[in-house]
C-alpha cells in the first residue's frame, strides 16, 4: 500500500540555522537510530534552553541519495532549528539552510514508508509540477509536539528546494 500524501505546495522559506549531529552509514527504516540521534542532540540542546524556542522544528538533512551512494557512505544530519550565531560544541555542528522556494509535501508515514514518500515526491509530483530540484539540501521537517502513533507514524514535511523548469 502506498503512503498517502496529505498535501503538497511550493512555499518560500527564509534561511535558517540548525544545530546537528551527523551520522554516516545505513539509516533506512532504522527508527531507533533516529531516536538515539535526536536524544543525543536534545541532551546537548536542553541545558542551553534551545528546546523551548517557539516554532522549533526537528530537521533531518540528507546529503546523499540512497540510490546512488553505498549504504556505508550515506550521510545524514539530524538537527533542530536554533537562533543564528548559537555556539556549538563537541560533535554538535551548525549549518545554515538557504532560503528560497521549496516543495513541502506532508505525509504521516510508518517508519518503513519513508522511501515511498520520497519516491512520490520525485516520481509523481516533480515530473508533472513544472518545477525541478534546485541545488540545495533536501530535508525532512518534524513537529516536536507530534506524538507518533502505535505504528510509529508521525507528521513529516519532505522539503525539496525547487526552481522552475
Amino acid at each position: 500500500m502506498a503512503v498517502k500524501n496529505l498535501f503538497a505546495s511550493v512555499e518560500a522559506f527564509a534561511p535558517f540555522t540548525i544545530a546537528y549531529i551527523r551520522h554516516t552509514g545505513p539509516y533506512q527504516g532504522d527508527a531507533e537510530l533516529f531516536e538515539r540521534l535526536f536524544k543525543k542532540l536534545s541532551a546537548w540542546a536542553g541545558p542551553r534552553d534551545l528546546l523551548d524556542i517557539p516554532d522549533r522544528r526537528e530537521i533531518v538533512v540528507y546529503h546523499d541519495s540512497p540510490d546512488l551512494t553505498e549504504d556505508e557512505k550515506l550521510r545524514i544530519s539530524v538537527g533542530i532549528t536554533i537562533p543564528s550565531g548559537t555556539e556549538v560544541t563537541g560533535e554538535i555542528g551548525s549549518m545554515k539552510i538557504s532560503g528560497g522556494k521549496y516543495l513541502v509535501a506532508r505525509f504521516k508515514p510508518a517508519p518503513w514508508e519513508y522511501g515511498n514518500a520520497w519516491n512520490w515526491v520525485f516520481g509523481e509530483w516533480m515530473p508533472s509540477s513544472g518545477w525541478q530540484p534546485a541545488d540545495n539540501f533536501s530535508f525532512e521537517m518534524y513537529y516536536p509536539d507530534d506524538i507518533p502513533d502505535a505504528e510509529g507514524r508521525c507528521t513529516v514535511d519532505i522539503c525539496v528546494p525547487v526552481q522552475p523548469l
